[in-house]
């Protein structure tokens, strides 16, 4: 079933999320390798496709999982979450409609 992930980031984490990127990128690649990613990306924190300074509001991730606990799971081994960019992540099940 595919999962949405939103991780919500921590004030002032742009510098905390840039030194964690490689490692967080990498399990997504991942997931995307073993054709379990749907779509990954981070929210700007402005209205921009690079927001510079401002950085970003957080991400969202919808991928494959055998359980809700495994996405739990696999969210809270996340880079981003051991480096304290993320203040908070929620888990969710998701029902692809479209396209």
């Amino acid at each position: 079933m595919w999962y949405a992930i939103e991780g919500h980031d921590a004030a002032d984490s742009l510098q905390r999320r840039l030194q964690a990127r490689v490692d967080h990128l990498a399990r997504l690649e991942a997931l995307r390798d073993a054709g379990r990613l749907l779509v990954a990306g981070p929210c700007p924190a402005i209205d921009a496709p690079d927001p510079g300074p401002a950085g970003f509001s957080g991400s969202i991730v919808i991928a494959e999982f055998e359980s809700l606990q495994a996405a739990r799971d696999w969210a809270d081994a996340d880079p981003y979450v051991a480096a304290g960019v993320y203040a908070r992540v929620d888990v969710r099940p998701f029902r692809k409609v479209l396209p």
